[in-house]
C-alpha cells in the first residue's frame, strides 16, 4: 500500500470512528489547502465585521452585558468551588522553593507600592502585574489546579487576575463571580478545539489563552466598557506566548501580561484591526497556523472547526461547566486512573494480592505529552516508571487513593504491581475516562468505564476532597476553614478582597 493511500485510510478511519461528544480524542494529518483558498477563507473571515461584529466585539459585548442573575446556579458553585481550589493551591505553592523565588523576585523589584496588589501568604505589596504573577507562580507550585480538555489550566491565570483587580476595585463578590464565569467563557470557548493544534505548533495551550481569561476577568471587575474590552483581547493578541521547548513561563507571565493589556486599555490605548482573532494574520493565524478551522489534531476526531463557534450560543450553553478539578498533585489525565481503578477494587472488595495484571484503555493523547507532533512522555510503551500512568493504576488499587500532601514513600506493592499494568491507547475514548479492567488471579475479570465527568462536583463536595491539605498550609487550620465559608458565602460579601486577608500567614 502507497503512503499515499496509507494516510489517505488513516483519515478516514478517524473521520468515521469520532464520537460526537465534546472532549473524544483523536487526530489527523491535514490536506494542504491552496494559498488562494486560504487567502479567500481569510478574507471572508475578516469581513464579517462589516456584516456582523467580530469575534472580539461579540465577546466584548457580552462580557459588559452579563450580569450576576443571568448566571446559573451550577455557574456559580463552580466559581466558588474553583476559587477554593485555587487559592488552597496557592497556599501548597507558597512553600516550594519555585514559589519563593517568584515571592522574592517580585518583591525585591516593587516592594514599596501604594497601589498595587497582595502577594497572598506574605502581604506584601507590589505592582498589580506583580502581585498577579507571584499568587500565579504559588498556584502553580501548589499542584491543585483546575483543568479544561487536559491541556490548560485556566484559574492559574484568572483568578489571581481577578483577585488583584478587586482590590484595587473594591467590588462586591457577585461581581467577583461574575468576572469569573465571564473570564472562564471566553478562554475555553477560545481554546476548545484548538488545544491540540496549538500544541502541536509548539505553544503551550495553557498560557496562550489563559491571557484572554485573566485579562477578561480583570476587565469586568475595573468596569471597562465594550471598546474598552474590545482593546484587551487585541492587546491580549500581541503580548500571548508560550513556548514548549522552554517551558520556563507559563501561566505566570500570561497573566502578568493579562494586568498590562487591561492598564494600556483602561488609559486609552486601542486595540488594532477589529478582527485580531479570526482575521488573515490574527490570533488564530498565528497559533494555530489558520483561521478557516483546520485542525492538526482535535479531541473530538475532527479535522475541522468553524470559528463561529466561539461564540455560538453565548451565555446560554456555559462551556464553563466543563472545568475539572485536579485534585491530586499530578499530571491531570492520571487522576481519572485512581479514582476508577480504587473504586473498581471496592466495589467488588479486590485486593492487592489478587490482582493479576491490569489494562487501562485511553485517550490517545492522554498518551503522547505534550502533543503527539513531538511526545517527551510516552504512557503505553517503555518500561513503567515512577509518575506514569501506569504507576497511578497501580496506586488506586493498592491504597484506593492518592496523598493530597507530597512526602509519602512509594509503597513497594506500587512500585511491582505497576509493572503489570498495561496501556492502550483508543481514539473513542473520552478525556479523562479510562476503562479499566483488572484481572485477578482466579481467572475473574473485573472492568469500570469512566465518564470523564467524574472531576466535576458541587463546592460541598469540593470541600470535603481539598480538606486534606489542611495539615500542610502556612496557615492554621481554623483560618484555613474561614477561607472555605469565605468562598462558599463570597456572593454575599460586600467587598470580595477580604478572600485575600485569609490566606496572610503569621
Amino acid at each position: 500500500m502507497s503512503m499515499h493511500r496509507s494516510q489517505k485510510d488513516r483519515r478516514r478511519f478517524l473521520r468515521d470512528s469520532a464520537l460526537a461528544t465534546a472532549g473524544l480524542a483523536g487526530g489527523m494529518g491535514l490536506r494542504p489547502v491552496p494559498i488562494s483558498a486560504r487567502l479567500q477563507q481569510g478574507r471572508t473571515a475578516a469581513s464579517r465585521g462589516s456584516a456582523t461584529n467580530s469575534l472580539s466585539r461579540q465577546f466584548a459585548e457580552w462580557v459588559v452585558g452579563l450580569r450576576y442573575e443571568d448566571l446559573p446556579a451550577a455557574v456559580v458553585d463552580r466559581a466558588k468551588g474553583l476559587t477554593l481550589q485555587n487559592l488552597a493551591s496557592a497556599l501548597l505553592g507558597s512553600q516550594t522553593a519555585s514559589a519563593k523565588q517568584a515571592m522574592a523576585f517580585v518583591a525585591d523589584e516593587e516592594a514599596g507600592v501604594r497601589n498595587g496588589g497582595t502577594i497572598m501568604v506574605s502581604g506584601a505589596k507590589v505592582t498589580r502585574g506583580g502581585a498577579a504573577f507571584a499568587n500565579a507562580e504559588m498556584m502553580y507550585a501548589g499542584g491543585k489546579w483546575d483543568t479544561f480538555r487536559m491541556l490548560t489550566h485556566p484559574g492559574t491565570a484568572i483568578i489571581p487576575a481577578a483577585l488583584v483587580a478587586t482590590e484595587n476595585a473594591q467590588v462586591p463578590g457577585r461581581t467577583f463571580i461574575t468576572a469569573l464565569a465571564a473570564g472562564y467563557e471566553v478562554m475555553e470557548r477560545m481554546a476548545a478545539d484548538w488545544i491540540p493544534t496549538v500544541m502541536a505548533r509548539g505553544f503551550h495551550a495553557g498560557p496562550v489563552f489563559s491571557i484572554f481569561g485573566a485579562a477578561i476577568a480583570a476587565a469586568k471587575i475595573m468596569g471597562l466598557d465594550a471598546d474598552q474590552v474590545h482593546a484587551v483581547i487585541s492587546l491580549c493578541t500581541n503580548l500571548a506566548g508560550s513556548n514548549l521547548e522552554s517551558r520556563a513561563l507559563r501561566e505566570g507571565a500570561a497573566v502578568r501580561n493579562a494586568m498590562l493589556a487591561v492598564a494600556l486599555a483602561t488609559k486609552g490605548r486601542v486595540g488594532g484591526g477589529e478582527a485580531v482573532l479570526e482575521g488573515p494574520a490574527g490570533f488564530y493565524h498565528a497559533f494555530a497556523g489558520n483561521n478557516t478551522g483546520e485542525l492538526t489534531y482535535s479531541f473530538t476526531g475532527e479535522d475541522r472547526t468553524s470559528l463561529d463557534r466561539l461564540t455560538t450560543d453565548l451565555g446560554s450553553s456555559w462551556m464553563f461547566l466543563e472545568t475539572l478539578y485536579r485534585i491530586y498533585s499530578i499530571p491531570g489525565y492520571n487522576i481519572a486512573h485512581i479514582d476508577v481503578t480504587a473504586r473498581l477494587c471496592e466495589e467488588h472488595n479486590i485486593r492487592y494480592q489478587d490482582v493479576d495484571r491490569v489494562e487501562a484503555v485511553v485517550n490517545w493523547l492522554e498518551t503522547q505529552y505534550p502533543s503527539p507532533a513531538f511526545p517527551t512522555q510516552r504512557e503505553d510503551v517503555g518500561e513503567p516508571r515512577r509518575g506514569g500512568t501506569r504507576f497511578y493504576s497501580a496506586y488506586g488499587v493498592v491504597k484506593r487513593g492518592f496523598p493530597m500532601l507530597p512526602g509519602t514513600p512509594d509503597p513497594p506493592e506500587v512500585l511491582e504491581l505497576m509493572k503489570r499494568v498495561t496501556i492502550i491507547p483508543s481514539h473513542q475514548m473520552t478525556l479523562f475516562g479510562p476503562r479499566i479492567t483488572i484481572f485477578t488471579k482466579d481467572g475473574k475479570s473485573y472492568t469500570r468505564q469512566a465518564t470523564g465527568r467524574e472531576f466535576i462536583w458541587d463546592f460541598d463536595e469540593e470541600v470535603k476532597r481539598i480538606w486534606p491539605v489542611a495539615p500542610g498550609l502556612p496557615i492554621p487550620s481554623a483560618q484555613f476553614e474561614r477561607l472555605i465559608a469565605a468562598c462558599r458565602e463570597i456572593d454575599r460579601a460586600a467587598n470580595a478582597a477580604s478572600l485575600v486577608d485569609w490566606t496572610l500567614a503569621g
